[in-house]
């Protein structure tokens, strides 16, 4: 078994994927160092970065070590040493956690202080400062502190998942003989304090900033009175997010996933992050009285959840955020008072975050009210907390229609939110399905039904992005609103397979995994490299998420070695390794972080010069190929084919946020100066105005 694995990877060599993630993350952090971003823009990629790291600890890290626990036997299965690569992933996060100190010590820091904005600790305060900070501190803080004393008992104590301790020595009693050493955990209320950071009184133009944790710090000799001196360090925990749940799906589902967020709090620690000048005496203390391990321990800094910037404040200063981008309108469905009646005439792509998302809340808020429409059907991934589409399908519930609502209850760290819509639409007499036993429903998928002059028409909505309000505000993506009735029939299909969980559907059009997606795209990729065998021109464009599953990857080394030109934008994941002679030297990779996540997933196949267009749900991974149900749909449109080659051509020819897959920045001979975004919204902006005519 190993002596197999190994003569596929000696065959076909592979990046790490836990590496290749640590990579896109550290892409992330280039943001965050690169003064060309605006400053308060920076700071969020600094909050961008260290949430990602805080949610890869609590799934990658923590399945990492399951796997190292297994036993010799079992590991030997895997495909890599469970162990090798978790001591490879703690030196990179290590050396990352390393570089977002100096970025925020010599780069943030002093950026903000030239623009008037100051980070003050609990060393910098002025007199009235230090007046203000006491005051607030008694009034906002100090009944929210519960101290717990770390003594030479057995007591353990829990601490919670992503939240802020301090770990506090005291000293040197002020009216006794004898030198007394006490240690506390205290936590800091950032929650119930409602933020991070504690706004100081303003001083002509300058601004003043301080963390609750400093705040905290300067009032510990208020506190206890009875010490002099005072140390305290900060401390996080991050724990196993338990989330093999799609392994357990006998029984009530709902329930299992409710049990899961409860162990999420609860779960085992994947590690502990501390400032690397706490004491070794307090360190051990930590360590005694939570049953962390030494393994668990990961050196940080001063400051931890880094996270918590996301609420720094702006102090209304529009000039270190990046230039407005007014959400543009579609030229062609604004005119239109009714979506379901424009859609008979046509399909549309509208394009998120640079188009409204209104057209989609207008589409499904219409058939809800609509008395000719008799069903609606919808898949729910990710839903805003407030989400109108979600009150639109209860609406239409409660009007009487036929209302099918597919929920995943598996959609990471949104499985809350998708409960008490659930409930919501299930009280309303909707249809819900909890998602597909041992699968998870990860397609964004809409189908209306309409009862036309005694006749039965269909309109459908295919989207790579969730039917989320908030993100669709960050997230690029597309969305295709038709009546096609090759897309509109297999569709109607993938619910059918919802409902009936019977895998016996023939989709003519429509991709679907894990029925006929992995199959059709190999298909695809095959009829790539028989045309350049015979001499054809064949190439392929691929913009993906990620790029991890090992039989396409195989496939695509296959293609250039026939001659087939392949050019991947691959924003996260990409475990194939470009450039090597004789296996991938026609295949390129490239990457774009920048103002907003590419989320989109577009394959171009050239097809002897009848190009095929999928957009698709599905990224080319294992979990998405064969453990979801995922869409991909094609484009038959001319001008939405015109259009979607246009974008994806700024991408490839951006030369400003492109990166290789080692991180440095795409030099082409012949720069461009071409950034993809902004090129992006530049040509959504411009459509539908006359074109100038230059005199």
């Amino acid at each position: 078994m190993e002596k197999n694995t190994a003569d596929k990877q000696k065959s076909y060599p592979l990046l790490n994927r836990e590496l290749s993630w640590l990579a896109f993350n550290y892409r992330v952090l280039q943001e965050a160092k690169d003064r060309q971003v605006p400053l308060l823009e920076r700071i969020k990629f600094m909050a961008i970065f260290s949430s990602n790291l805080d949610e890869y600890f609590k799934v990658r890290v923590a399945t990492l070590k399951r796997l190292i626990k297994l036993k010799k036997k079992t590991r030997q299965q895997l495909s890599h040493d469970p162990t090798d690569t978790f001591d490879q992933v703690m030196q990179e996060v290590r050396r990352q956690q390393e570089e977002l100190g100096e970025v925020f010590r010599d780069g943030i820091l002093p950026d903000l202080r030239q623009n008037s904005i100051h980070l003050l600790t609990e060393h910098d305060l002025s007199p009235e400062q230090e007046e203000f900070v006491q005051q607030y501190f008694k009034e906002h803080i100090q009944h929210l502190l519960s101290p717990m004393l770390l003594d030479d008992t057995e007591t353990n104590f829990f601490l919670k998942d992503q939240t802020i301790y301090l770990a506090i020595c005291m000293s040197e009693p002020a009216q006794t003989a004898v030198q007394e050493r006490r240690f506390i955990l205290m936590e800091v209320p950032t929650r119930k304090h409602g933020g991070r950071f504690v706004k100081l009184p303003t001083v002509g133009e300058q601004r003043y900033v301080m963390f609750i944790d400093d705040v905290i710090r300067y009032c510990l000799p208020a506190l206890y009175p009875e010490y002099t001196v005072f140390q305290s360090h900060a401390i996080k925990v991050s724990r196993d997010a338990e989330l093999d749940i799609e392994d357990e799906l006998s029984g009530d589902l709902m329930s299992k996933i409710r049990n899961s967020l409860k162990k999420r709090e609860t779960g085992y620690p994947a590690r502990l992050l501390y400032d690397p000048e706490t004491p070794q005496d307090l360190l051990k203390a930590i360590v005694a009285h939570t049953g962390i391990t030494e393994d668990e321990l990961v050196a940080g800094s001063k400051y931890h959840n880094f996270r918590d910037f996301f609420q720094f404040p702006d102090f209304n200063l529009p000039d270190l955020k990046y230039s407005s981008q007014p959400t543009l309108l579609h030229p062609q469905l604004e005119q239109e008072p009714s979506i379901l009646e424009a859609m008979q005439k046509k399909d549309y792509m509208v394009h998120y975050p640079y188009q409204s998302f209104d057209y989609v809340l207008r589409l499904f808020n219409e058939a809800a009210h609509d008395p000719k429409v008799t069903a609606i059907s919808a898949t729910l991934y990710r839903v805003a907390d407030n989400s109108a589409i979600a009150k639109s399908l209860v609406k239409a519930a409660k009007n009487g229609k036929l209302v099918t609502v597919v929920v995943e209850l598996k959609a990471r760290f949104d499985e809350a939110s998708n409960i008490f819509w659930a409930g919501k639409l299930q009280k309303a007499g909707a249809n819900v399905i909890l998602g597909v036993p041992d699968l998870k429903v990860h397609s964004k998928l809409g189908l209306i039904v309409r009862n036309e002059d005694g006749k039965l028409a269909r309109y459908a909505y295919l989207s790579t992005g969730n039917y989320n309000e908030d993100t669709s505000k960050i997230y690029c993506d597309h969305a295709l609103f038709t009546s096609d009735r090759r897309l509109t029939k297999d569709v109607e299909k993938v619910f059918n397979y919802f409902i009936d969980q019977q895998p016996d559907k023939n989709f003519e059009h429509l991709l679907v995994a894990p029925l006929t997606m992995r199959e059709k795209f190999a298909e695809l990729v095959d009829r790539e490299i028989n045309n350049a065998r015979q001499g054809l021109p064949a190439s392929m464009i691929l913009k993906m998420n990620a790029l991890q599953d090992e039989s396409m990857i195989r496939k695509l080394y296959k293609a250039s070695q026939a001659g087939v030109k392949i050019q991947l934008i691959v924003r996260g994941i990409c475990c194939l390794i470009p450039g090597i002679e004789g296996l991938s030297e026609l295949i390129s990779v490239r990457s774009i972080v920048d103002r907003y996540l590419e989320h989109a997933r577009v394959y171009i196949f050239h097809n002897n010069g009848k190009e095929e267009y999928y957009i698709a749900s599905a990224d080319w991974m294992t979990r998405n190929l064969n453990r979801r149900v995922e869409v991909a749909f094609p484009i038959y449109q001319e001008d939405i084919r015109k259009e979607m080659r246009a974008l994806i051509d700024f991408q490839l020819a951006d030369d400003m946020k492109a990166r290789n897959v080692d991180n440095t920045y795409a030099q082409p001979v012949a720069p461009t100066h071409l950034r993809a975004q902004y090129a992006t919204y530049h040509y959504l902006e411009n459509q539908g105005k006359p074109e100038k005519i230059e005199r």
